[in-house]
């Protein structure tokens, strides 16, 4: 475990029986065309387990497919939790499976922001974050036990319960990377706000509301975004390299360009 990166911790389509298209529902929508129930297979899906519409989810009206990150629980729950078995050719795995992924995605996600947690703790030479560090290890090594245990163990797990404790850890590192001084907006209503230019560092923007913000050439070097909702935020020419608990489905929700700095762990959205 201790060997785990941000890149074990990405989707593996080709070893997962397309989950994320058969698990969610959704409603027609603005980010859907059409709606549909939980474990309800979306027609878009073929019988290899691929998206017969991938290239074109956007101009098809399915921008929401392009902005969910299952932090590689599909491949986990296919691969592992299940043994390879589909829901397909084993329609008795179906109604498991449907139950399973949602909580296997909630612990990879805490996984994915641990092992952040973890490389921020190792580049501060303070002896707080050494001691931290071996806090996030510990924590992050009895999330990456339970994501092992069987489905019916998976079903019955308090996610919730685990999410607070791991987040009490979180926020201690994210106040250790943050320093001070830096501006509080924290679950804010900052939809639309005008913050072209901003100096953001430091700034705690957890949880805050920035649907459509214009960020435009705004540094956001250590601040926390964890959870900060960037849907349709101008990020043109915004440094984030350094940000704080930034996840892809953040920027692929966003809009960017060349300009825009990105942490080196995640990708570039392809619409920018």
């Amino acid at each position: 475990m201790s060997d785990m990166d941000l890149r074990d911790l990405s989707a593996d389509c080709d070893s997962c029986f397309a989950l994320c298209c058969v698990v969610p529902a959704f409603s027609a929508s603005s980010d859907f065309a059409i709606g549909k129930k939980a474990g309800q297979p979306c027609p878009n899906l073929r019988e290899d387990f691929r998206c017969g519409i991938h290239a074109r989810l956007r101009q098809r009206g399915f921008k929401g497919c392009t902005v969910y990150d299952c932090f590689g629980a599909g491949q986990k729950v296919s691969q592992v939790t299940f043994a390879g078995r589909d829901w397909r050719q084993d329609p008795e795995t179906a109604a498991t499976m449907v139950a399973v992924f949602p909580v296997m995605r909630d612990l990879h996600e805490l996984l994915w922001y641990l092992t952040e947690a973890m490389a921020m703790a190792t580049v501060m030479a303070l002896p707080s974050a050494r001691r931290l560090h071996a806090e996030l290890a510990r924590a992050r090594d009895t999330v990456d036990g339970l994501t092992r245990e069987g489905p019916e163990r998976l079903g019955g797990l308090d996610v919730a319960g685990h999410r607070r404790e791991v987040n009490v850890l979180l926020r201690r590192a994210a106040e250790l990377a943050r320093g001070e001084g830096g501006q509080d907006h924290s679950g804010a209503d900052l939809i639309g706000a005008r913050l072209r230019g901003a100096d953001l560092t430091g700034a705690s923007l957890r949880g805050t509301y920035l649907i459509g913000a214009d960020l435009r050439e705004a540094d956001l070097t250590r601040a926390d975004l964890t959870g900060a909702d960037l849907r349709d935020a101008d990020l043109r020419g915004a440094d984030l390299a350094g940000g704080l608990f930034l996840i892809q489905s953040q920027l692929d929700g966003a809009k960017g360009d060349a300009r825009t700095r990105i942490p080196p762990a995640l990708a570039r959205p392809a619409h920018w």
